[in-house]
């Protein structure tokens, strides 16, 4: 019996342009290649203005040069084999009509919205000594992210545990992480299970199980990524994060092309997935 084609996509990685991750998007195409994949989406840190997060991001002066190198990736791919074009975008209070314009200068598969809470700026704006209320606050903003219907999926959604992970307690934050689900759930904005929190501070993807089946239990799409600042990751984790999904009550895993949702049954992604995967 013939293996079964490529069929899901790794929706979240980066190009050296971030100034944080390392190799070309032809060389995360041709990892997605080996693993079995059937596509690639590139979202590379936006641009923000004045300088805001400057260090960790293209320069708005860049966003063509992004667009180039995506589009090289995809000339390059074999046939089948799709590079497509989003980006991971800064949600900031106040930066919202920024992000609209930003968002219209391309024809988008994917946007993915981040609260990342460990940058100067946030934490120079919201960061008082009280960690409880800074996580009440990065809870309030991930919501806040989704309503403001700039953003496909919201990327990492429980980053906020690695900010003092000695004492992260889901069960404590359960009330205020089920509100900010709620109001997630009424927008139709998808949530990514991000496989390179294995790496950080507090051990786990993100989010955890427990945030994990709190998504599931509201139907919110939930979308894989890897979160790639290097191409030897493309697709890691994907096997053990399926096996998250199914447990945590998901039927399905989604991607997004030109912004607009597809749901895979997660049997036939599993099967499709290249054995190269297997951990």
């Amino acid at each position: 019996m013939s293996a079964p084609s490529p069929l899901f996509f790794d929706s979240h990685m980066h190009t050296p342009l971030c100034k944080h991750a390392e190799g070309h998007p032809i060389e995360y195409m041709r990892q997605g290649v080996e693993n079995g994949l059937a596509g690639i989406i590139m979202t590379c840190h936006s641009p923000m203005p004045n300088r805001f997060s400057h260090r960790v991001r293209m320069t708005p002066e860049q966003l063509n040069e992004y667009f180039a190198i995506v589009q090289e990736a995809a000339d390059e791919a074999p046939e089948g084999f799709e590079v497509r074009l989003g980006m991971e975008s800064d949600f900031f209070p106040g930066m919202e009509d920024w992000l609209s314009e930003l968002h219209s200068k391309a024809d988008f598969d994917y946007i993915l919205g981040s609260v990342h809470w460990h940058i100067p700026e946030y934490l120079d704006t919201f960061w008082r000594g009280d960690p409880d209320a800074f996580r009440r606050q990065y809870f309030d903003h991930l919501a806040e992210s989704a309503e403001s219907g700039l953003f496909d999926s919201l990327a990492h959604p429980d980053l906020i545990k690695n900010a003092s992970p000695d004492d992260w307690d889901v069960e404590k934050l359960r009330p205020v992480i089920e509100a900010a689900l709620d109001r997630i759930a009424q927008t139709g904005v998808a949530m990514e299970l991000n496989t390179s929190g294995i790496n950080k501070a507090y051990p786990e993807m993100n989010p955890g199980p427990k945030m994990l089946k709190m998504i599931a239990e509201r139907d919110i799409p939930i979308v894989l990524g890897s979160d790639s600042h290097t191409p030897r990751r493309v697709g890691d984790g994907f096997l053990r994060a399926l096996d998250a999904v199914e447990k945590a009550g998901f039927e399905s895993v989604s991607v997004f092309r030109k912004r607009r949702r597809s749901d895979y049954p997660i049997p036939l992604v599993r099967e499709s997935l290249s054995t190269a995967l297997a951990e």
